[in-house]
């Protein structure tokens, strides 16, 4: 994806988090949508982003200790980047206390994306070893590329959406 490699903030995004060696993670949500739609608008800086959500996978460690690590060790490597951490395995045992209502385990990272919010967030990137990228886009990227917010109903009620849509705004 050339917008990935020609990102002055996206590929050293990428980057990092590659260099932790993570079994199964992507960069994903609102940051590949600001940096598609940034680009559709011809924007020179790049949009306000409240942070860079880097999720993974890991149903070994449901404690949030490890995604504590992760951001840490983010930290180090670029201490200027908001970046959010989240252990896919484990949304099931927060997302009830957030959200209102239960949620079954995912079981894949692929299977979280696909939980996402709107169809247009639903996309997560990853970094290869040789600088290939994999796309991880359950519902394709029509809606990203056709900047369309629509709700994905796989995980969010409307009236969590409708709350959603008030506070980002």
């Amino acid at each position: 994806m050339t917008l990935a490699r020609e990102s002055k903030w996206f590929w050293p995004a990428l980057v990092a988090v590659r260099s932790l060696n993570l079994p199964s993670w992507c960069i994903g949500a609102g940051a590949v949508r600001n940096l598609v739609w940034d680009s559709l608008h011809d924007f020179r800086t790049a949009s306000a982003l409240s942070d860079i959500d880097v999720a993974h996978f890991d149903a070994s460690d449901l404690s949030g200790e490890g995604d504590a690590n992760i951001q840490r060790r983010l930290n180090n490597v670029h201490s200027n980047t908001p970046w959010e951490v989240t252990n896919q395995a484990a949304v099931h045992t927060w997302f009830e206390a957030d959200f209102g209502h239960p949620v079954s385990p995912l079981v894949s990272l692929e299977d979280a994306v696909a939980s996402w919010p709107e169809f247009a967030t639903s996309v997560g990137l990853t970094l290869r070893e040789d600088d290939s990228i994999d796309v991880i886009a359950p519902y394709g990227l029509d809606d990203l590329f056709a900047m369309v917010v629509r709700r994905n109903p796989a995980r969010v009620s409307i009236d969590t959406y409708r709350k959603r849509i008030e506070q980002k705004q």
